[in-house]
């Protein structure tokens, strides 16, 4: 640990993350790093693949290292041993961050806790983990087989997790589902503390529009819902006097090849549209670079937000930061950032929700930009980068200085 001239700790910083591409874990991480430098720490991100050509722009700016190990390491075993390959990639990245390099202040371990008893081989090091979901309960439980498959997975969850000695999580309805998911750790007086993603407020200028097309931005992930978005569009052309004769929809995201998961549930969305009778109305994007993104955000009318109990969700913050309001589910991450009827509309999860919501904007043609002035105001203050870099710095430095032990 390095002092700076005005007296604070200049720390040393290393962040591991499984997978450096373009999601909201991944906005996440990229936008730690960037806020810590900006702090006057030295950070270096460990992960296990950084493709060059599917990566946030600001990975390869220079402004902190990325080191890539383990990326020839199987991601799954025919299509199966998912879970397990993870694991056995994060732990090889660990392994070579503590016998390779120096030892560093504090390491941010990001989504995989299995590395955390690793990691702690080095006492001198603090180990802060961040929790976006437990993923015992992403984890798919349906079959005898997967039950005793995961068993051991969601126990080392679980323990390995308790041995951090910071867990952050992205929202209260994520701290609420940590107690109750992870008993053990609860009963022990292990809790979470709070640490809201944030979004860079800077990179949508005062050049917007409000053209006549919705917009639906996630990955090609079944979990996402974005079947809803499909279907409440089309349900949208047969309300009466909606004047929707012009209205589109734009379906952008994350899309890997590499991921069966996605290439099936893209062609399994085309498939709908086909059968709603608007594949002529609907427009699908994929892995569109972050300025083309921010473009699709800066034009649209209204951001679509489909998935069911998100554990939190960056990119209704894009869109609000993009002056654009949001209709999403009322349930989870959403509930917390999205001020509903001021900067957009919580709906219950249906065709029928949804639609009544979107006509609203078509009827009113003006309701877009009313809700997107108070939505801009409401990221700025609540959700902006420079917020969540006062509070991650706040964390690490005392977790350092061991105010939170």
């Amino acid at each position: 640990m390095e002092k700076k001239k005005n007296g604070n700790s200049k720390l040393r910083i290393a962040i591991l993350h499984p997978d450096l591409g373009i999601g909201g874990a991944e906005r996440l991480i990229v936008d730690a790093a960037i806020e810590l430098v900006s702090h006057g720490h030295n950070v270096h991100i460990f992960t296990s693949h950084h493709d060059k050509n599917r990566c946030f722009e600001e990975t390869l700016s220079g402004a902190f290292p990325v080191t890539v190990y383990g990326d020839f390491l199987p991601r799954h075993i025919f299509y199966r041993l998912h879970a397990v390959c993870a694991y056995l990639r994060c732990i090889f990245v660990a392994l070579c961050v503590l016998f390779m390099w120096p030892s560093f202040d504090v390491i941010l371990v990001d989504q995989v806790s299995a590395v955390i008893p690793v990691l702690k081989l080095k006492r001198s090091m603090k180990v802060v983990f961040y929790c976006h979901f437990p993923d015992l309960l992403l984890a798919k439980h349906t079959t005898l087989l997967r039950m005793i498959y995961r068993k051991p997975i969601d126990f080392l969850e679980e323990r390995t997790t308790g041995m951090a000695d910071l867990i952050l999580v992205n929202s209260k309805f994520t701290a609420s589902t940590f107690a109750s998911t992870f008993k053990h750790l609860d009963v022990g007086g292990v809790r979470p503390s709070v640490l809201y993603p944030a979004v860079n407020v800077d990179q949508f200028g005062e050049s917007h529009a409000y053209k006549m097309n919705f917009l639906s931005i996630n990955r090609f992930e079944r979990k996402k819902n974005i079947e809803l978005a499909i279907t409440s569009f089309s349900k949208l052309l047969t309300l009466e006097d909606n004047n929707a004769t012009d209205v589109k929809l734009t379906i952008a995201g994350g899309y890997d090849k590499r991921l069966r998961e996605n290439v099936e549930y893209l062609e399994e969305l085309k498939f709908l549209a086909q059968k709603e009778g608007v594949a002529d109305r609907v427009n699908f994007i994929t892995s569109c670079s972050t300025s083309e993104r921010n473009t699709l955000l800066s034009e649209c009318l209204c951001l679509l937000y489909t998935p069911q109990d998100e554990h939190f969700g960056i990119v209704p913050l894009e869109a609000m930061a993009a002056y654009k309001p949001v209709i999403a589910c009322n349930s989870g991450g959403p509930t917390e950032t999205v001020k509903h009827e001021v900067t957009g509309f919580l709906c219950d999860p249906t065709p029928q929700g949804f639609s009544l919501a979107m006509g609203k904007f078509i009827q009113d043609p003006d309701l877009a930009q009313r809700m997107g002035e108070c939505a801009r105001q409401h990221v700025v203050e609540s959700f902006s980068n420079k917020v969540f870099g006062q509070y991650l710095n706040q964390y690490i430095v005392d977790i350092v200085r061991g105010k939170l032990d």
